[in-house]
């Protein structure tokens, strides 16, 4: 999809391709294009097939460089498309400078270029191209901030839910937070090497009026990457603490079963045993068989029952013999006291 637009009292409006004013400045915006797109504005504007290939790439880095007869710019933007694995990523714009037309170039479809298309930028001038620019990375760095402030309502929603039953739904929708972070943070890094180098690079230039408007951008842009860093690294340590929860509760588990499975074997180690083919004990009793073993169940119950209050008294004799070595300590201590003040005196 192409649009022609230009600015008609400090307002953007859609042109028709036949009734655009060529001595006014252009904006020739190209979004979710086709092939049969990408090869028209190739031919009409004569720009390098790796140029539209490298803007075309999901992965591609912001920077700036010169083309033949054009200036190109790329810049990484947020992107917000709910109902995917990861909803929130980034894409690459490219930016085409060519006499009195800018071009701007993405694969799918950008809030950023949605805003300027609206009208919802003020104090911006379509006849300084790199002014727009800056304005472009400028709305992108707002659309991070608030993308990332989602994210993080987002992740505190999800953590209050874990606290109750922690399920594999919830630890997928952290891990694509995470790494919509990652996703974020590596293109606003790129965005500030870009405005770095145009500040440096003598393709495009700035007025008076754009070098503090830079420097706001920079300011915005590093804001950006600390809250970035900070919601990653509470993200990675929130979801370090869960897996720590979550192999304690299996090991809380496999004790269980562990238990369980001691006291199942003495039963099952007792039928077999008399199961197995050969005389049993007190099997020529008969009937006293029973009172014999009754005997038996009844002395086991004695003798423990007197081995645990042997342990109980010794236990007892320890802690007065404790006891009384505390005493002695302290009379003793009190005698030393008193030897001392009567050689004072």
């Amino acid at each position: 999809m192409i649009n022609y637009w230009q600015q008609i009292n400090g307002q953007f409006k859609k042109i028709k391709k036949a009734d655009l004013d060529q001595k006014q400045p252009i904006w020739v915006d190209a979004r979710l294009v086709t092939r049969d797109e990408t090869n028209s504005l190739q031919e009409e504007f004569t720009i390098e097939q790796d140029d539209i290939l490298d803007i075309l790439d999901p992965d591609e880095l912001s920077r700036i460089e010169e083309g033949e007869g054009y200036i190109l710019t790329i810049v990484r933007v947020p992107v917000y498309e709910p109902g995917i694995d990861t909803p929130y990523y980034t894409v690459p714009i490219g930016i085409i400078i060519k006499k009195n037309i800018i071009i701007t170039l993405c694969w799918t479809d950008s809030e950023v270029l949605r805003d300027f298309c609206s009208n919802r930028i003020r104090n911006i001038r379509l006849s300084d191209f790199p002014s727009f620019i800056v304005q472009i990375i400028n709305r992108a760095n707002l659309n991070f901030l608030r993308y990332l402030k989602e994210i993080n309502r987002r992740s505190s929603g999800i953590q209050n839910e874990m606290r109750l039953e922690i399920e594999n739904k919830e630890i997928i929708q952290m891990l694509s937070l995470e790494k919509s972070l990652v996703y974020f943070t590596t293109s606003l890094k790129s965005n500030q090497l870009l405005l770095e180098k145009m500040n440096n690079t003598k393709l495009i230039q700035f007025d008076e009026e754009d070098f503090d408007f830079v420097e706001g951008v920079k300011i915005d842009n590093r804001q950006a990457i600390e809250m970035a860093d900070t919601y990653s690294n509470i993200l990675f340590g929130v979801m370090d603490a869960y897996s720590s929860i979550i192999s304690n509760n299996l090991n809380v588990v496999m004790k269980k079963l562990a238990i369980i499975n001691v006291v199942m074997m003495v039963p099952t180690f007792i039928t077999s045993f008399f199961g197995m083919n050969f005389p049993l004990p007190f099997e020529r009793l008969g009937r006293y068989a029973t009172i014999v073993i009754s005997l038996l169940c009844l002395a086991s119950v004695f003798i423990a029952n007197w081995i645990l209050n042997i342990n109980k008294k010794t236990n007892y004799e320890q802690k007065l013999t404790r006891a009384q070595r505390i005493k002695l300590r302290n009379q003793k201590r009190e005698l030393k006291k008193q030897e001392k003040l009567l050689m004072k005196r």
